[in-house]
């Protein structure tokens, strides 16, 4: 094993719930663990249908580099399959998850992608929202025992190289996608936007 893994088991094992760990802890835990992803959702929900154009533009944007992150954690997974601390017996799991490959966290990936495009666009406060509640994500899916520290930060390093590769193509072509987009959206959504519900 090399200082990096055992690096990475040590902390693992100093943040992973014991079996002395309170209940409420750890089913506090789970909730935040698992629900707090649908939280992202519903902000790119309100960002489209009550924000104005340069939040559409983020939005959207936000969505192209969390996609391609998560298409590139797929293509990690397949060519480096690195085991989920349950798959080695180490420390204690408190929820089920498939045997698949631990690193990157998709979790984390989806929190970071749209965190930092909202950074980079200047939303600060919505971004520092979304991170701080990747954060508090990430720290409990490794209470839990689903995985590895280093899981979190290859998902916030794929989620910024994600960023770096949209940018310059969204430059080129940003607006003219957040336009059609907003053409097919106030043709579908022509009732509800005359009636004043959502934004035009």
């Amino acid at each position: 094993m090399n200082k990096t893994e055992a690096f990475n088991q040590l902390l693992f094992l100093w943040i992973n719930a014991g079996v002395n760990t309170p209940s409420w802890a750890v089913d506090t835990a789970i909730v935040l663990a698992d629900d707090l992803i649908y939280l992202i959702p519903v902000l790119l929900l309100v960002l489209w249908l009550w924000g104005d154009g340069a939040r559409r533009n983020q939005a959207i944007k936000a969505c192209l580099v969390t996609l391609l992150a998560l298409g590139a954690n797929q293509v990690i997974g397949f060519v480096w399959q690195h085991p989920r601390p349950f798959m080695i017996g180490l420390g204690h799991t408190w929820i089920t998850h498939a045997a698949d490959s631990s690193f990157p966290s998709d979790h984390l990936t989806v929190f970071a992608g749209i965190g930092l495009t909202l950074l980079f666009g200047g939303a600060f406060r919505m971004a520092a929202a979304v991170l701080a509640t990747g954060f508090v994500v990430a720290w409990t899916r490794v209470f839990l025992g689903l995985h590895f520290p280093l899981d979190m930060v290859g998902a916030v390093a794929v989620a910024g190289a994600a960023y770096a590769v949209v940018s310059p193509l969204w430059r080129m072509a940003g607006d003219t996608l957040t336009n059609l987009a907003e053409t097919t959206y106030r043709t579908v959504f022509a009732h509800p936007i005359a009636s004043g519900w959502v934004r035009r």
